[in-house]
């Protein structure tokens, strides 16, 4: 099984970030969270971290997981096994590398975009205001 992790950041204003895959990506032009796949020896928070400085050039500063979620794509023979993270880093911006376009977006707004299969059941909680990622990380 495939481990992914995936971080979900929200600013003070309560919006959270999203990516949208490149054109020659698999699942082309799909909008996702920003994230990626896990190492061999990298925990789920380095993992994370490495991610977010990869794609966003940002430092991560805090994280807790939301949930985790198995999902399988057909054009993947292995299956996903995806942990999204509450996410907050330390720079006042980012400089998205990875993606064709990036976007600061209220929950209730996420719906409006076309994201990857295995986000639904996140992004209807992060919409109802089920999971708020800013609150979470609070918490620790």
């Amino acid at each position: 099984m495939l481990q992914v992790v995936a971080a979900v950041i929200e600013r003070s204003d309560r919006r959270i970030l999203i990516g949208q895959r490149r054109r020659g990506d698999t699942s082309p032009l799909k909008w996702e969270f920003p994230g990626g796949k896990v190492r061999t020896g990298e925990t789920f928070e380095q993992a994370l971290a490495r991610e977010l400085r990869e794609e966003l050039g940002v430092t991560l500063t805090k994280s807790v997981e939301i949930t985790t979620v198995r999902h399988h794509y057909d054009a993947n023979p292995e299956e996903l096994q995806i942990h999204f993270f509450a996410a907050q880093f330390s720079e006042p911006g980012v400089s998205p590398s990875a993606f064709e376009q990036t976007a600061w977006v209220l929950p209730r707004e996420l719906s409006a975009y076309d994201f990857l299969a295995a986000n639904r059941e996140l992004i209807a909680n992060l919409a109802t205001g089920r999971i708020k990622p800013a609150e979470l990380l609070t918490t620790i």
